[in-house]
């Protein structure tokens, strides 16, 4: 879902009419309703689809991994999870308002959760914890950057900053979840991709 997650934001802006930034543009215009002269997004449907998608598979998913998680990052992946919901029901331009209340918690949600998970994997798996360590000291960085910046010229570039590394350290630890045999045919098939080149 992570990847798609990512795809539908390149899918949505694809068919965006008046220009669309990945740099400068917030993710949320994607999911406007209403168009103009000026800006469309005809394909908003996907992008708030998307919002809602992914945030009830995330907190579905911090659900079931609760036991490795542990009660603080399961309670804050939920949060984020359901914040992702309310910030696709409540488009931009319908309540800037109330998409912003909608949207606050995830951005505080996710990087505490980065930063309470590697400090919980420390002992067991240091590499690991390093990453999600610095990852969600760089997502916090940004998502505080992004916020005093508004409209700047690379809120868009510092939005994605904020929100797509929690998506690869979350992906990575479910990664490391699976059973070491059900990850080796994968390690196996990359050996030997990479032995017949």
């Amino acid at each position: 879902m992570r990847p798609l997650y990512i795809a539908s934001e390149y899918v949505v802006a694809a068919a965006t009419t008046g220009g669309y930034s990945f740099v400068s543009d917030s993710v949320s215009r994607l999911g406007e309703v209403g168009c103009s002269v000026a800006y469309c997004s005809p394909r908003h449907e996907v992008m708030n689809g998307s919002f809602v998608g992914f945030g009830l598979l995330l907190a579905a998913g911090a659900v079931l991994l609760s036991r490795s998680l542990g009660p603080w990052v399961t309670a804050l992946l939920v949060v984020s999870g359901l914040s992702s919901v309310a910030t696709g029901l409540a488009p931009l331009d319908q309540d800037a308002a109330l998409h912003a209340f909608a949207a606050t918690p995830l951005f505080v949600a996710q990087p505490v959760a980065l930063v309470v998970l590697g400090a919980r994997l420390r002992s067991g798996r240091p590499r690991l914890a390093r990453a999600l360590l610095a990852g969600g000291v760089v997502t916090a960085a940004a998502a505080v950057t992004f916020v005093l910046s508004a409209d700047g010229p690379a809120a868009g570039a510092l939005e994605r900053l904020a929100l797509w590394p929690v998506l690869v350290g979350l992906a990575a630890f479910a990664w490391m979840q699976l059973p070491v045999g059900r990850r080796q045919p994968a390690a196996e098939g990359a050996a030997g991709r990479t032995a017949g080149t």
